[in-house]
């Protein structure tokens, strides 16, 4: 397993803290995008999307992942939940390595998600409530999950340590 192994999924499914927990366990580098966003830009990403909507995020969001990939050490990189929008991202995330899905449902999402006060999730504020953000977001990305996913881990219920060992045992398949 000498590539990148790219986590992909919805926001709230775990890909930060997993993505550092499997980098760990595997002596890799990590890299998250969004935080490479805030780094490369030194703006919070609500900032960049208050600036200059999201067009610019995403712009950003593609250069940071370019970036990610284009590293010669294999990394553990979580992906961030919208990158897999655009086509150039999902054909840099197909041929970077092993990508895995974590996967949740719309309630553990919600729940995770809730009492988040974080900066960086400006697509989850708003008059609508966050259970239909989060299934709108969804039902436009999971095809493109779907599409991308070597392997899938589905973390309804299981703790984050769990998890990581699913994407180890799935990797090692």
């Amino acid at each position: 397993m000498g590539e990148h192994v790219l986590l992909i999924g919805m926001m709230g499914a775990g890909k930060t803290t997993v993505g550092a927990l499997l980098a760990n366990k595997l002596n890799r580098a990590y890299i998250d995008n969004d935080a490479q966003v805030e780094h490369l830009t030194g703006k919070t990403v609500a900032e960049i999307w208050r600036d200059g909507g999201e067009e610019e995020f995403r712009r950003h969001e593609s250069a940071a992942l370019r970036a990610a990939i284009q590293s010669s050490a294999p990394s553990v990189i979580a992906v961030a939940g919208g990158a897999v929008l655009d086509a150039v991202n999902r054909k840099q995330i197909a041929e970077a390595g092993t990508v895995v899905w974590l996967r949740a449902e719309i309630e553990t999402l919600a729940r995770r998600l809730r009492n988040d006060d974080d900066d960086h999730r400006p697509l989850l504020s708003g008059p609508i409530g966050l259970e239909d953000v989060l299934q709108r977001l969804a039902d436009e990305r999971r095809p493109l999950y779907t599409e991308l996913a070597d392997a899938v881990v589905d973390v309804d219920g299981l703790t984050l340590e769990e998890v990581k060992e699913r994407v180890l045992t799935a990797l090692d398949s």
